[in-house]
C-alpha cells in the first residue's frame, strides 16, 4: 500500500509540474480564453434579456386577448339581460378594446340601446356600431 501511495504521489507531482510549465509558457492564451469567456457571458446575458422582453410582449398580448374576451362576454350578457334587445340579432367582437356591433335589429332604439350598453362597459376604448334596422317585410 505504501508503494502505491508513493507512486500516486509522484504521478500527481509530475502532472502538476507539467501543467504548471505549460501554463507559464502560454500566459497570453489564458488571458485570451478569459476574454472569450467574458464575451460569451455577455452574449448570453444579451440573449437572456431579449428572451425576457419577448416573453413580456407575449404576456401583454395574451392579457389584451383576455381583456377583449371579457369585454365581449360582458356586453353579450348585458344585451341578453335587456328586454328590449334580442341577443341573436347582435354580433359583438372586440379587438384591442374596440368593440364592433353588427347585425340587424328591429328599431333605431335597439341600435341606440346597444351602443349605450357597449360604451358603458369598463375598458372599452370605442364602439363601432354597424347595426342596421331590418327592413319591414
Amino acid at each position: 500500500m505504501n508503494r502505491f501511495f508513493t507512486f500516486g504521489l509522484m504521478s500527481l507531482l509530475i502532472l502538476v509540474f507539467a501543467l504548471g510549465s505549460v501554463g507559464c509558457e502560454q500566459e497570453g492564451s489564458a488571458e485570451k480564453a478569459g476574454q472569450s469567456i467574458d464575451r460569451m457571458a455577455e452574449k448570453a446575458g444579451d440573449t437572456m434579456e431579449e428572451a425576457k422582453e419577448a416573453a413580456a410582449a407575449k404576456a401583454e398580448e395574451a392579457g389584451a386577448y383576455i381583456d377583449d374576451a371579457a369585454i365581449t362576454a360582458k356586453i353579450k350578457a348585458d344585451v341578453l339581460a335587456d328586454p328590449m334587445l334580442k341577443v341573436f340579432q347582435i354580433s359583438v367582437t372586440t379587438t384591442n378594446g374596440v368593440v364592433t356591433l353588427s347585425g340587424e335589429v328591429d328599431s333605431q332604439a335597439s341600435i341606440d340601446r346597444s351602443q349605450a350598453i357597449a360604451s358603458g362597459v369598463e375598458n372599452v376604448e370605442s364602439v363601432r356600431n354597424e347595426l342596421v334596422v331590418k327592413a319591414a317585410e
